[in-house]
């Protein structure tokens, strides 16, 4: 499976409004408090969106409205993972990405057999305190060799110049939140990156 080697995450669907016309082809949705009204509405249009501009949608955490909507792509924190439904996840057809941080996170996602494995925080990051160290670069290329032919995420306090790094040493993608939402011109930012990246797809 190919990955867009520009992953942007968002925690609203206005986001999408403003930044899929920028070029961004991979995207996941990751909305952490609303209600399930309000959470199905965004779902629904960020699939629309998505469809429109020609863009990959993966949905954080809430596979079950993924299935129901007739979206495609699914992301699971581990937490997440130890309490999901596998089997009807892959019954309905969705493909699966998951965060690791550690080698034991990463021997239980692998057990789940996913679509892609996301490595993270690679260098400091802003978005949440995290137990664990930034990864570095050098983690990239051991998990790249542990995982085989799955794409591998980057994520964690990248920028444009960073996720060059993050790509040429093994990643298949670099996922970024702050370094375009806390950004005073998201939509420029967001263009820069695709045009940073292109040179990986």
């Amino acid at each position: 499976m190919k990955l867009d080697p520009f992953y942007l995450i968002v925690d609203h669907v206005d986001w999408l409004r403003r930044l899929l016309p920028c070029g961004v082809k991979l995207v996941q949705l990751r909305v952490k408090e609303a209600d399930q009204g309000d959470l199905r509405a965004q779902i629904a249009e960020a699939r629309d969106l998505c469809r429109k501009f020609g863009a990959q949608l993966i949905v954080n955490d809430y596979w079950r409205l993924a299935l129901e909507l007739g979206c495609d792509f699914v992301h699971l924190g581990q937490e997440d993972l130890a309490i999901a439904d596998l089997p009807a996840i892959r019954r309905g057809g969705l493909k699966l990405g998951l965060s690791t941080h550690d080698e034991a996170e990463l021997a239980t996602a692998l057990a789940a057999e996913p679509d892609y494995i996301a490595l993270g925080p690679v260098f400091p990051t802003l978005l949440k305190k995290m137990p664990w160290a930034p990864q570095g670069l050098e983690k990239i290329g051991l998990w790249k060799s542990k995982i085989g032919g799955l794409p591998l995420v980057a994520i964690g306090g990248l920028t444009p110049e960073r996720a060059i790094e993050a790509l040429r040493a093994g990643a298949q993608s670099a996922a970024v939140v702050t370094d375009i939402t806390l950004n005073a011109d998201p939509e420029a930012r967001a263009r820069h990156w695709v045009a940073a990246t292109r040179s990986f797809v």
